[in-house]
């Protein structure tokens, strides 16, 4: 398989100068160091226990953080706490340590680190502290520097650990040291066996200076391979065209908090191949911005055997996910899948430590297998003349925004170019930017746009806040474009979309409010629009229900359409459309009384003149019911539908018609008899079966059952309770 430009991308990166080490020691002589804390005097060195007991007698026990919580629990730190206002610590060349530490951690010669003193720390026999990782205390914070004061004891090395290598140091009787290392390493201290072990632990901070900043010259290769990257159509099936990339991911391989992720502090190798790819960027004719990501990856495994790990053999499926960015004021969080051909990385995640794993054992269908989700920053490039889509894909609230800032500065022309480059992706927008979307459509003031910029929304977002939103359109674009959107936003019963918690239904009992408000805002022909489609909409639903073949499910699908009916024929008071939605629901069979009845209900009396219309009619149907004659005791006929008109069909048919046939013995092969099961259940017959399995085939025995008179005496009850309630209502 050829190498992608952008793997030829990322061994260009990894080729830049040599990294530097996740932590660094520096050695300092003792000679000229000073400490002072208050309540125990001046410390000589080396700290012997007289010395250590006087510290430890204006000390505190030692708390750490737990997320938001600050905690005392000595079975996680134990020991002794000394804060820095009672400190005193001198004879350290600072500039000179901090300076070694830069260049070991391999920071930039131009990055400026200062040491925040946070704690004097004093370790007795048995003290520790279990493994952690250090919470970034100041925006500027990217590490710990301990401070190591001469003292005689053993035990208490620190440990630090960064993406499976781990390094120990342990502190001279003589000489005063100081361990620096990134704040995303977990380190812990070990048990002190003997004497007292004193440190001065600091924040290491990277102070901003974009003017001492060193010159990157940009790299004629990497933007070869930006250029290559963003040029070529990828492919994600065969015989697709495929599409060009709209940005790629470089993956970085520190971690970094929202807080301390900027470009002047950057850890490591991260600087210097940010800098590098950034330069290549620009040279491109590209934009960067640095990224916080989450990756889950799927290997395949060899099975774990006894007193083994689980060895990985290939990964099966990545995924990446940008959760956050920066790019805007204060950072941007964003959730935007992104498809392997757009990542590029110098380290693979693999060779990192993931922050959870899931092993999964053989489970029939498939192997073993090793979820491993992992957390890195990264840097997003995309072509500048891409920006706007880029950003937009991941942020449709700031694409919007965006848009309406380039139209009120009356750049219409790059604002419709801007808004024309979302159509690929613009599938979900959400509720909560209609309002800003509606605006942006009407002032865009080209249809095609505004109709592909609308059309993703649903009609069961729409509210009476929009009013003045559908107003604004309707004084830019005609009729059929309106019924265009509301063609999609209504959708068919296959193409319904996922809304949340509103419900179409519970939408259109609201309908009155709704078209008040259009009619309020001038957009009365919207009003009408609206009402129309609604009306389609559920019209249709009230046909299939009404076709249904099980009566329960008909029944109950039918009576929740009843609100929704209440509200239209409410809304539509007055309208041409009121008069033909009482004309096409009077054509309907009686099991329309279903919806009709509850809707009288959910309406009240004297509601509008449609309803009363229809409770008429609803007085008529019921009363013919009522009225009915009680079934002769040998009229055994079951009204049916008449199934799927196939022979079997037919027949049963027959046998269901007959006034004086019972009972049915039908020799049916297993499938025809399922068939002939199914009907009789899907309709809910009130015929009995069973098989008598002698002979061959088996024979099918249906038996009409007493249910038969029971339900038509029930109708004929229900109908006489409402007409009761119609007329103690107020109805009639």
């Amino acid at each position: 398989m050829p190498i992608t430009s952008r793997e030829r991308l990322a061994r260009v990166l990894d080729g830049s100068p040599a990294p530097g080490a996740f932590s660094v020691e520096v050695s300092v002589p003792a000679r000229d160091v000073r400490l002072t804390v208050a309540g125990a005097g001046l410390i000589s060195f080396p700290v012997k226990a007289p010395q250590a007991k006087r510290m430890i007698a204006s000390a505190r026990p030692a708390r750490f953080g737990w997320g938001e919580q600050t905690l005392t629990d000595l079975s996680v730190r134990d020991t002794w706490e000394i804060t820095p206002d009672q400190v005193t610590l001198t004879g350290l060349d600072w500039d000179a340590i901090l300076a070694e530490v830069r260049d070991g951690l391999g920071l930039p010669a131009w990055a400026r680190l200062r040491a925040e003193p946070h704690a004097l720390l004093v370790y007795g026999k048995g003290q520790f502290f279990l493994p952690h990782q250090d919470s970034e205390k100041d925006d500027t914070m990217i590490g710990t520097l301990v401070v190591s004061l001469p003292s005689s004891h053993a035990g208490g090395e620190l440990v630090i650990e960064h993406n499976g290598k781990t390094v120990a140091y342990q502190a001279p009787a003589t000489e005063v040291t100081a361990a620096a290392f990134y704040a995303d390493c977990r380190h812990e201290v070990k048990p002190v066996r003997t004497g007292y072990r004193v440190t001065l632990t600091c924040n290491l901070l990277l102070d901003s200076d974009p003017a001492g900043e060193a010159t990157v010259e940009p790299s004629a290769e990497a933007a070869r391979y930006l250029t290559e990257h963003f040029t070529t159509r990828v492919s994600r099936w065969k015989g697709n065209e495929g599409e060009l990339p709209n940005r790629l991911v470089y993956l970085l391989d520190h971690e970094y908090t929202q807080r301390g992720l900027s470009w002047d502090r950057l850890k490591g190798p991260d600087a210097e191949r940010a800098a590098l790819l950034r330069a290549a960027a620009e040279d491109a004719g590209c934009e960067a911005v640095l990224a916080l990501t989450e990756i889950k990856e799927t290997w395949d495994t060899e099975p774990e055997q006894r007193g083994r790990g689980v060895d990985l053999t290939y990964i099966i499926t990545s995924e990446l996910t940008l959760s956050w960015w920066t790019g805007v004021p204060g950072g941007e969080p964003i959730s935007l899948y992104v498809p392997d051909e757009q990542v590029c990385a110098s380290v693979p995640s693999v060779n990192l430590k993931p922050y959870d794993s899931e092993y999964t054992g053989y489970m029939g269908n498939y192997g073993n297998t090793m979820d491993r989700w992992y957390r890195r920053a990264a840097v997003i490039v995309w072509p500048r003349q891409r920006a706007f889509a880029a950003r937009a894909e991941a942020s449709p609230s700031w694409a919007l925004s965006e848009l309406r800032v380039r139209i009120d500065a009356g750049d219409l022309v790059n604002a419709r170019a801007a808004a024309d480059s979302v159509a690929p992706f613009w599938t979900a927008p959400g509720p909560e930017l209609l309002e800003p979307a509606l605006r942006t459509a009407a002032a865009l003031d080209d249809p095609g746009i505004a109709l592909m910029l609308l059309r993703p929304f649903a009609v069961e977002w729409v509210t009476p806040a929009h009013a003045g939103g559908l107003a604004a359109l309707a004084g830019r674009y005609g009729e059929s474009w309106h019924r265009n959107l509301l063609d999609a936003w209504f959708g068919s019963p296959n193409t319904r979309r996922y809304t949340g918690d509103a419900d179409r239904a519970g939408w259109a009992g609201g309908l009155p409010g709704l078209v008040a408000a259009l009619r309020d805002t001038g957009a009365a022909a919207t009003a009408g629009w609206l009402l129309a489609a609604s009306w389609g909409w559920l019209d249709d639903d009230i046909r299939l229900w009404l076709r249904y073949p099980s009566p329960a499910t008909r029944h109950k699908q039918l009576a929740e359409l009843a609100k929704p009916l209440a509200g239209l024929l409410a809304a539509a008071d007055g309208t041409a459309l009121a008069d033909e939605i009482v004309t096409i629901l009077r054509e309907h069979g009686d099991d329309v009384l279903r919806c009709l009845l509850p809707m009288l209900r959910a309406a009240g009396p004297g509601s509008s003149a449609p309803l009363m219309v229809l409770a008429r009619d609803c007085e008529r149907r019921l009363t013919v019911i009522a009225d009915r004659p009680a079934r002769a005791d040998d009229d055994w006929s079951v009204p049916w539908p008449g199934g799927c008109g196939c022979e079997l069909c037919g027949a049963l048919g027959e046998f269901l018609a007959g006034r004086s046939e019972r009972t049915l013995q039908w020799p049916l092969a297993e499938a025809r008899r399922r068939h002939v099961k199914d009907q009789v259940s899907v309709a809910e017959l009130p015929v009995k079966d069973e098989i008598w399995k002698f002979g061959s085939p088996h024979t099918l025995v249906l038996t009409k059952t007493d249910e038969l008179f029971l339900r038509e005496a029930t109708a004929r009850q229900d109908a006489l309770a409402s007409l009761e309630w119609l007329a103690s209502a107020s109805w009639l």
